[in-house]
């Protein structure tokens, strides 16, 4: 199979590992100044870590690097993604994991507070900027994630709660390791992390449109080549000058509607567009293009 490279790949691979990188880089200060000053636990795979290597150090004396349990955590998450999910997902998702890991073991802590309340807050903000930013780019921090994407596609459930009762596994066993307030402190942690990640990220936001054109091959294709998604076809009846009239409608991510609309607008500058909120999409809707 030919391989083409075009500028719109070469663009769109450029911003998927540079928002990898920097999504990395934030993980790990964010780690290294509110995260360990709090003695904090974040969800997800970096709480299992932070929680495996404190433990060892506790009840241990032994004092393990961050990224040797985070990668050893993330291995089969990470041959999950690389099977189920898609190679260039994945892959940018592998750099966020060695790049945090990494930079988490070498950057030294230094403290901005030493309020608890202050650090929850504010560690909670970086966490779901780091979070944003990932899934802006195309790629994600890996570990539950890829989980939780592979169960979505693959069974059609609702993954949230699962994901939710797995971080407050989580802070119990911290809490009983490490003592309550810990516990208590990464609940507003991860709630305030949450709250930004769905004010900032609209990737999983899903909006209806449709689109009345006299073009309705030509306006589908700039659909499916700019969004990998498909669409259906309506033909019926203008009721004002009763013209014969074809209708597509399509559901694609809210991240994809402006560019969309451009590309039908060329196509069709006279093609009649209603973008409408979606709250709720049932059947094969892909969120994950590999691309």
């Amino acid at each position: 199979m030919k391989l083409t490279i075009t500028k719109e790949t070469i663009k769109t691979e450029g911003k998927r590992y540079l928002f990898a990188v920097l999504s990395a880089v934030i993980f790990a200060l964010n780690i290294k100044t509110f995260v360990n000053a709090g003695g904090l636990f974040p969800g997800g795979f970096t709480g299992i870590t932070l929680l495996i290597q404190k433990g060892f150090l506790k009840y241990a004396s032994i004092s393990l690097p961050y990224s040797i349990i985070s990668y050893a955590l993330n291995l089969f998450p990470i041959i999950l993604g690389f099977r189920k999910i898609g190679v260039k997902f994945t892959s940018s998702s592998v750099v966020v994991i060695i790049l945090t890991g990494f930079l988490a073991d070498i950057i030294p802590s230094f403290p901005i507070t030493y309020d608890v309340l202050l650090i929850s807050i504010f560690g909670g903000l970086v966490n779901g900027l780091a979070v944003s930013v990932s899934l802006l780019g195309g790629t994600s921090s890996g570990g539950t994630d890829f989980i939780a994407i592979y169960a979505s596609e693959k069974f059609g459930i609702d993954t949230w709660n699962y994901v939710l009762a797995f971080n407050a596994l989580i802070l119990i066993i911290a809490g009983a390791m490490f003592g309550w307030d810990a516990a208590l402190y990464s609940i507003i942690f991860q709630f305030t992390s949450t709250q930004v990640v769905n004010v900032l990220h609209r990737t999983y936001k899903k909006i209806t449109i449709f689109v009345i054109t006299d073009y309705p091959d030509e306006v589908f294709r700039a659909i499916s080549i700019k969004t990998h998604h498909s669409a259906t076809l309506f033909t019926g009846k203008g009721c004002f000058k009763g013209e014969e009239k074809n209708m597509l409608y399509s559901v694609v991510s809210k991240t994809q509607v402006h560019d969309i609309v451009n590309e039908i607008l060329q196509v069709d500058p006279k093609a009649f567009v209603n973008v409408l909120k979606t709250e709720y999409v049932e059947g094969n809707f892909f969120n994950y293009t590999d691309y």
